[in-house]
């Protein structure tokens, strides 16, 4: 597990550090700065409604008698690309804006579900 974290952290800033000086070669500074702006504030505003569209049909379903688990994982997803949107890169970005929509959203809850699913299985038999 040390070793994957430690991967992950060497090896996105790097990635991220390449595509930023590849893009700044092929648009300049300034539109790469404009770029990662917008891109930023783009995530914000949807960060922001996609949360409290969540937020609400949590309320929803407690309020029907319902548990909200899925409302629930996909509150963890949304704060989870809003978290890759604060980090600084094109990378990140583009990976927290596409956690935000949510046909993109509901595969990778699927996704979380059946890794869920897994660990618990490997784990509890």
């Amino acid at each position: 597990m040390f070793a994957r974290l430690l991967l992950i952290f060497l090896l996105v800033p790097f990635l991220e550090v390449m595509i930023l000086i590849q893009v700044g070669k092929h648009l300049g500074f300034w539109p790469t700065v404009f770029l990662l702006l917008g891109m930023g504030l783009l995530g914000f505003v949807l960060a922001q409604s996609q949360g409290l569209a969540v937020i609400g049909r949590i309320k929803a379903e407690l309020r029907a008698g319902r548990p909200p688990g899925e409302a629930l994982l996909d509150g963890l997803l949304v704060f989870s690309g809003g978290l890759l949107l604060i980090t600084p890169g094109l990378l990140t970005d583009a990976a927290g804006l596409l956690l935000m929509l949510p046909p993109v959203r509901a595969q990778a809850r699927r996704l979380l579900l059946l890794w869920i699913w897994n660990r618990l299985r490997t784990r509890v038999w």
